[in-house]
């Protein structure tokens, strides 16, 4: 009986899931009550939201870009997502290739030939169809698909990776204002950020599963002829969200993982294919022109508003793009942030940045040149207006054009291939979205039961579906462009809140790296000290002297300080955790930052000159440990085994002296390490427990919570 009715437990968070649902269930009801009158609606509210925010909007990813870049550049660039002593959980090789499955998606595919060909024949200014004009076309596709598109996923991944990895807070947009309002992140404020962080997931994605709709509706037309209309688009969306549920049900790594695999193979072969068939020598130079122009004339484009000119163009494409992009980062943010743990602020800016983003340059290069050359140099003019009346078309059409010369087979082949890949990124695009979107409705729990994530998907169908039909794209791409508004206000607020906590926390470096380098070089005071850090570096002792040595010495010494501190009315507590094999003191002061100090057994591998110095029995033993010293921010990688009574409590004094000192020049003592709220749970191991408890207690909205978590 306990194991059925746990079948149907949930993590939701009430105050959180409701909102959102009741949001999307007016715009559903209210669409299929009257479509046309819905239709119109979209349309005004596009143009509203364009002429009186679309400086906001630009102005906003200006921020975004400037805040990212620089935060790496500065000082803060070191600081890692996750304690000091966090290594990052992925090689080098292994985080590129994620990252640059992460640059690729719908956009490219969709955009890839129709965004050159759509400037080419209609710049924002100058003549048409002219050699201006197509590089105009080029450097336009590349600013809306460059460093800004990766500027806001960046922002959105480093805010949450910082508090999630580096504080032990949820991962969940609502911990980007722990800086500014405490605690008060599990109330009414944290549940509206992740409101409004659902509803702009919801629309980014409907908006993406539209367009492929679309181009797969395009694409099976052309290859067997099957009609163009919003009917069978609304087929394709219930057939392949069954195939995105049964992706979800089957799991991250038999669904998901097996995907991505999928994606990336065809993502190469018709790149490759593209390229090989294609003007190779001309894209070659076109990529390396588009990318000096690009960075050339990127400040004067970030700025361009075209308040001169007062056309539609601007919001049709730069404020679209924009805006499905902010209502789509958190979806993407909470991707680039699962995989970044223990990497340095520089390492995830620069990766972030830079590999997605030169990706994106080479496929905008070898499709969009490709499909301009065909216009200007081999006379396929017709292309433009086949573009032009269906945008959807323009992949498929460009592959009839530049395959004319070759067997028919061939076209269809590659045909065939987009088509499987546009349905693999609609399915992947469903499953890992609706995965995000139950986690910030469960406020920020990522292993959530599978019906819920089958509820999302199931929803973002419905969605997608219902925009269809009250405009087409023209309601999906306003849908998301008003989402992104209150969530681009967020995104600004999270980057203060960020702010605000590195500088908190280069207070906090500044008070302790003079000391950090002194524990390391004038390790002990007393007599025979430099004896005793001699046969430190060379003694290479075994897990249990080392856990006798901090069960007795070094918990012994700290409960000694306990005492003193006691008798002078400083609160502490001494706690031997043994799951972890540690000890740690703890100095709690109201509204202040806690201080704590903690001694843990660490083991590594022998280096290979250990082994002339052991003794003969112990020559097959392949670890040595170590009792290192951990700060709140983290392993400080020195060890103490060996001191005794008079050099801990020194060291431990000394670390305390320079906590004062970082309270004394501090601008603010915000209680950053939720694990002072539950003084039995290592933070690293466990960090979800915490504020999942935190949530579940803020007002009583998820009764089944603590149920839901066993």
């Amino acid at each position: 009986m306990g194991a059925s009715s746990a079948k149907v437990k949930s993590t939701l968070l009430l105050p959180v899931f409701l909102p959102a649902i009741i949001v999307i269930a007016l715009l559903i009801i209210g669409t299929i009550s009257n479509p046309d009158l819905a239709g119109q609606f979209f349309e005004r509210t596009l143009a509203e939201i364009t002429d009186r925010f679309g400086w906001f909007y630009m102005l906003a990813v200006a921020i975004f870009l400037v805040f990212v870049v620089g935060i790496a550049l500065t000082k803060f660039g070191r600081i890692k997502l996750g304690p000091d002593h966090a290594e990052p959980e992925y090689s080098f090789p292994a985080w590129f290739a994620m990252l640059f499955s992460a640059g690729y998606g719908i956009a490219l595919l969709f955009f890839g030939v129709a965004e050159p060909v759509l400037h080419y024949a209609d710049p924002p200014v100058g003549a048409a169809e002219t050699l201006d004009s197509a590089k105009a076309a080029m450097q336009i596709s590349f600013f809306h698909w460059g460093f800004h598109i990766w500027a806001i996923y960046g922002l959105t991944g480093l805010v949450l990776a910082y508090f999630a990895f580096r504080h032990g807070l949820p991962l969940s947009m609502r911990s980007a204002l722990y800086p500014l309002i405490g605690d008060k992140i599990y109330g009414p404020a944290g549940h509206a950020v992740d409101t409004f962080a659902i509803l702009g997931t919801m629309f980014g994605i409907a908006t993406t599963l539209g367009l492929s709709v679309a181009q797969i509706n395009a694409g099976v037309n052309e290859l067997w002829g099957v009609p163009v209309n919003t009917t069978v688009q609304i087929i394709f969306i219930g057939v392949i969200t069954l195939a995105a549920i049964a992706s979800v049900v089957a799991g991250m790594d038999k669904g998901i993982k097996r995907l991505s695999v999928i994606n990336m193979t065809l993502v190469m072969f018709l790149l490759i294919a593209v390229f090989v068939f294609g003007p190779t020598i001309l894209l070659l130079e076109t990529f390396l022109q588009n990318t000096g122009s690009y960075m050339n004339n990127i400040v004067e484009r970030t700025f361009n508003l075209q308040a001169y000119e007062r056309s539609d163009w601007i919001g049709n494409w730069t404020l679209f793009i924009f805006g499905w992009t902010i209502a789509w980062a958190p979806f993407v943010g909470l991707f680039i942030a699962k995989i970044s743990r223990g990497r340095t602020i520089r390492q995830f800016v620069f990766g972030v940045m830079f590999v997605p983003t030169m990706f994106t340059f080479l496929w905008f290069s070898v499709f969009g040149d490709t499909a301009l050359n065909l216009i200007m140099q081999q006379g396929y003019t017709s292309l433009i207006e086949e573009v032009q009346a269906d945008e959807a078309v323009a992949l498929f059409r460009m592959y009839s054009y530049l395959f004319a010369d070759y067997p028919t087979l061939l076209t269809t082949i590659i045909s065939v291939a987009t088509v499987i890949l546009i349905v693999t990124f609609f399915v992947t695009s469903s499953d890992s979205g609706s995965l995000v979107v139950d986690s910030l409705a469960s406020g920020g729990v990522i292993n959530t039961p599978a019906w819920q994530r089958v509820f999302w998907a199931t929803l973002e169908g419905v969605v997608a579906s219902v925009l269809l039909i009250a405009g087409g794209l023209g309601a999906l791409q306003t849908a998301s462009v008003a989402s992104a508004l209150p969530f681009a206000v967020i995104m600004l607020i999270a980057a203060f809140g960020m702010w605000r906590a590195l500088i908190i926390e280069g207070h906090q470096h500044g008070s302790l790296k003079s000391y950090m380098k002194g524990a390391r070089t004038n390790s002990g005071t007393g007599k025979g000290s430099w004896e005793r850090r001699l046969g430190a570096l060379v003694n290479f002792p075994n897990q249990e002297e080392v856990l006798k040595f901090i069960q007795q010495d070094v918990q012994q010494a700290l409960d000694k300080l306990k005492g003193s501190l006691e008798s002078k009315q400083w609160p502490a507590e001494v706690t031997w955790d043994d799951a972890n094999q540690r000890v740690y003191l703890e100095v709690k002061l109201e509204d202040q930052l806690d201080f704590f100090y903690e001694v843990r057994l660490r083991e590594f591998d022998l280096p290979d000159y250990a082994y002339p110095l052991l003794s003969r029995k112990e020559e097959k033993r392949e670890k040595y440990a170590t009792a290192e010293v951990f700060l709140r921010q983290g392993g400080q990688e020195y060890d103490v085994y060996g001191y005794n009574e008079k050099d801990l409590l020194d060291d431990v004094l000394n670390q305390f002296e320079n906590y004062l000192a970082f309270l004394k020049i501090s601008p603010s003592t915000l209680p950053w390490d939720m694990a002072k709220h539950d003084e039995d749970l290592d933070v690293e191991e466990h960090p979800e427990e915490i504020w999942e408890d935190k949530l579940a207690g803020s007002d009583g909205a998820s009764e089944d919570k603590n149920d839901a978590k066993s």
